[in-house]
């Protein structure tokens, strides 16, 4: 595809997250961009939308209007599904019809392109490449996964910029096999872990996209399912002597981590031990691009993060309340270890999304779940949330809080999520940590603010 020659282009569920990135760089690089969602009939997506238009982008409800014979190409995710009027229309009027990935490899093939991959923390790591190469003055672009805070605080969604240097750094997903489209200059492989698919499916999908990469493949050389695709040690990071970049003396504070690279100090304004292999693979990144590891910790120490990845919402009634984007089994673990170290005990709950998803990492949850859990640790969900299309409902949130609880942990069931904060207030004591965690249900944020308010 020559973007050159596509001038009007719609997007049919504009709304998510992994489409208004694609959908604000192309207008941010002088396209006519238009678009249209479901979730524009809700109040919560209202911010969404008009954000969405002060970036130049049309937005429409999903009823068929905004398809005419003069677009240049529709484009879909997977989450599309052929019964959508729109869809339809489009087929109707013979328009070019492209899935996200196919616009977002065009994409790479305009930009010397970082590709970040993996099953946890590729939106932290796109976003810390992209702080360390705009820091150091090389203008990059980025279309991520999640908002960066400092994009958030331009008024903008967070997810994309279009800057006017040679260097894009993408977030590239596997979860819908997207990720063997791309061949970029640069590609990252940060951990595998099951996540969507079977382990045997991710291994096919990640040595597709490791023969894809151009120049320099970057492993986590750490991990056991990602070292076996190092090509060359010295691009690699990991804890062992003879990697590119060697981790080492970690610390973590009440306000950040402290660790060195290659002997060079880092103190980055994050939480977790993983935020500390998250920003190796962002420098070893960074080095292909010719940032040195003293300026790549200049950066990272002014490092502003993305939204609600460890996001401390505030403290109530002696209570710390943080809100996560964690939702497969080991982000949860991860998020549940990251404060242990700091409080006697976390209350964490979680909302799962998806039928299908849960059923599929039914026994992954409650195993990972119940290993980091300490005896004064609880864990509590509600019920799955559901975001509409065709699915089989045949597993709840009870379920795992069941099988956590056979576990002989500390598990609890509120199916309606709006009784939580009633339902916590016996439990919470002074110095808690309330961990508020979850994924795909854009009123999670206000639902954060909601529990703040009311415990």
């Amino acid at each position: 595809m020559d973007l050159s020659t596509i001038k009007h282009i719609h997007f049919i569920g504009v709304a998510g997250t992994g489409m208004s990135a694609i959908a604000q760089y192309l207008s941010g690089t002088g396209h006519v961009v238009s678009g249209s969602d479901r979730e524009f009939t809700n109040e919560s997506a209202v911010q969404v939308r008009n954000q969405l238009e002060a970036a130049g982008i049309q937005c429409f409800l999903q009823d068929g209007r905004a398809i005419h014979a003069a677009l240049d190409a529709v484009i879909i995710s997977t989450a599309i599904e052929e019964t959508v009027p729109e869809l339809r229309r489009s087929r109707e009027l013979n328009i070019p019809v492209l899935h996200r990935a196919d616009m977002l490899k065009a994409i790479t093939e305009t930009k010397k392109t970082i590709a970040i991959s993996g099953t946890s923390g590729k939106s932290t790591t796109t976003a810390m490449v992209f702080h360390i190469l705009q820091y150091n003055g090389l203008e990059p672009s980025i279309i991520s996964g999640a908002g960066l805070v400092s994009l958030q605080k331009l008024g903008k969604i967070g997810n994309a910029f279009a800057g006017k240097g040679e260097w894009l750094v993408i977030e590239a997903d596997e979860s819908d096999g997207s990720l063997v489209k791309y061949t970029p200059e640069t590609g990252v492989i940060l951990n595998l872990d099951k996540d969507h698919k079977e382990m045997a499916e991710l291994y096919d999908i990640f040595e597709t996209f490791k023969k894809n990469i151009k120049e320099v493949l970057i492993v986590n050389a750490a991990h056991a399912e990602t070292k076996r695709w190092s090509q060359d040690i010295q691009h690699d990071f990991g804890y062992e002597a003879g990697v590119g970049f060697r981790m080492k003396d970690f610390v973590q504070t009440a306000s950040g981590i402290l660790f060195s690279i290659n002997d060079t100090a880092f103190k980055i304004p994050v939480l977790g031990r993983h935020n500390m292999e998250n920003a190796a693979a962002a420098v070893a990144a960074a080095s292909v691009a010719g940032v040195s590891l003293v300026q790549c910790s200049e950066a990272l120490e002014t490092y502003p993060g993305i939204y609600r990845r460890v996001q401390v919402l505030g403290v109530k009634n002696g209570v710390t309340i943080v809100d996560d984007y964690a939702h497969n089994p080991v982000k949860i673990a991860a998020a549940i270890s990251t404060f242990q170290p700091l409080t006697k005990r976390v209350i964490a709950w979680f909302q799962p999304h998806g039928y299908g998803p849960t059923k599929f990492l039914r026994d992954d949850f409650v195993n990972e779940i119940s290993q980091v859990l300490r005896d004064e640790d609880e864990i509590w969900m509600s019920e799955i949330f559901y975001a509409g299309g065709t699915a089989i409902k045949d597993i709840s949130a009870a379920d795992l809080i069941s099988g956590i609880k056979a576990r002989g942990k500390r598990a609890f069931f509120t199916a309606n999520r709006d009784d939580l904060p009633e339902a916590l207030k016996s439990h919470l004591q002074n110095g808690d940590v309330l961990l508020l965690m979850g994924a795909r249900d854009p009123s999670l944020e206000a639902f954060a603010e909601f529990v703040m308010a009311n415990i």
